[in-house]
């Protein structure tokens, strides 16, 4: 098994044994979207996890070495990656910044909060990625602020088709620390699921738009 592979399900069990993530084929979410699915995941949870808020922020610190190298900023995506960016800068000794979706409507009317710099290299620190777009958007912020953005960290993609082509078309480099395959894997091998629902689950990431009908 490579070293991505131990991490991804090692990751995939710690947000199963918290509940961070849950599968259910046979009462879908319903996501904001309006997309039915069998899996939820709200990694705001680890934050009330010491144990696995640790082991995030360490493999995030490990992963932005090993990927990215030297670099001067963490943003986070708000607002679940806040948190998490916060832990890893203050791992790395490096400024934090928050990136909103939008600009306030208010106010100074900020969209990155925090001082940032044209120029400096910037790794964004993201909580969960579906299509990529709201991850995206504060790319885009950075940019349009003169930031060098050298790549994404998220702790979870569900691996859609989309957030591939997204991300591949803004030219941004995505690293997770689990995904949806894995997890799906990890879930089979520990009895969380059913080997009858696997085919259901395969499915769904294959064509969530459509799944179920």
């Amino acid at each position: 098994m490579s070293k991505n592979d131990s991490l991804a399900l090692d990751t995939a069990e710690f947000l199963l044994q918290i509940k961070a993530i849950k599968l259910d084929v046979n009462n879908p979410f319903t996501w904001s979207s309006g997309i039915k699915s069998p899996i939820y995941c709200d990694n705001r949870k680890i934050l009330s996890y010491p144990k696995v808020r640790t082991f995030v922020r360490q493999e995030f610190a490990k992963m932005i070495n090993d990927e990215f190298g030297s670099i001067d900023l963490i943003a986070g995506v708000a607002t679940g990656a806040i948190a998490h960016g916060v832990l890893v800068a203050q791992d790395l000794g490096l400024p934090f910044v928050y990136v909103r979706s939008a600009k306030k409507e208010h106010g100074l009317t900020n969209q990155i909060e925090g001082v940032v710099e044209s120029g400096q290299s910037v790794v964004v620190v993201e909580d969960l990625v579906s299509t990529g777009q709201s991850s995206l958007a504060a790319v885009h912020a950075l940019r349009d602020a003169g930031c060098n953005v050298k790549g994404m960290v998220a702790i979870f993609t569900y691996g859609l088709d989309a957030a591939k082509a997204n991300f591949k078309k803004e030219k941004c480099t995505l690293r997770t620390l689990t995904n949806y395959d894995q997890l799906v894997k990890q879930a089979l091998e520990r009895d969380y699921i059913k080997e009858s629902d696997l085919q259901s689950l395969i499915s769904w990431r294959e064509n969530p738009e459509n799944w179920g009908k």
